[in-house]
């Protein structure tokens, strides 16, 4: 069980909506409410991959999704202010493409069209964070990668068949990409990882 506390303050929602709400169950199946869900226990799940600044953005973004949640629950989503609609549709986007990053089609193309908005709608919305689509993707397929390269259960899985597992199709694209942005190939990494367990 997950039990959050959020200050009722916090909510753009009335406090006559808030009492008409309890026990008020919520499906975590479709809609908002799997968004909702999905997004809670993804968050949950890598908590401890995220610093500081991160969690504060999860904290926003947290707030932002639950507010829709309760609204489509209500079907007060007019009590819901655009940018809390627009944060839970980022949150949304992304935790669709933390569970789809193995798939090496995933594409803003096919973002947009799984979330029925626009390509350049998509792009937008990145931007606005100060950031892209193709490189958000690309980071948390490193990072996946980067834990996979420093695990010891997986010490005797090809670096290429890790790649490709987390979306890389290039071997070559994927060692210039992660030496990129870790300093170093990935045979490197997994090299220094073990070294490090063994002493």
């Amino acid at each position: 069980m997950l039990c959050l506390q959020v200050p009722r303050s916090l909510l753009p929602l009335s406090q006559r909506d808030l009492r008409d709400l309890v026990a008020v169950r919520i499906p975590g199946d479709r809609g908002i409410g799997a968004l909702s869900s999905q997004f809670l226990l993804q968050m949950t799940r890598r908590m401890h991959e995220f610093g500081p600044t991160d969690i504060a953005r999860l904290s926003t973004l947290t707030l932002d999704v639950l507010t829709a949640a309760l609204a489509s629950a209500l079907e007060a989503h007019s009590a819901v202010p655009p940018h809390t609609r627009r944060r839970a549709l980022i949150a949304e986007i992304q935790v669709f493409i933390l569970e789809n990053l193995g798939d090496a089609h995933l594409t803003p193309g096919t973002i947009a069209a799984s979330h029925h908005i626009s390509l350049r709608y998509l792009h937008k919305l990145f931007h606005d964070e100060g950031r892209t689509v193709a490189g958000w993707i690309r980071r948390r397929r490193l990072q996946q990668c980067r834990r996979d390269l420093a695990a010891p259960r997986l010490a005797a899985h090809p670096i290429h068949a890790i790649a490709a597992r987390w979306g890389f199709t290039s071997p070559a694209h994927f060692s210039q990409t992660f030496r990129s942005v870790y300093g170093l190939s990935p045979s490197q990494f997994r090299q220094q990882r073990a070294i490090v367990r063994t002493d």
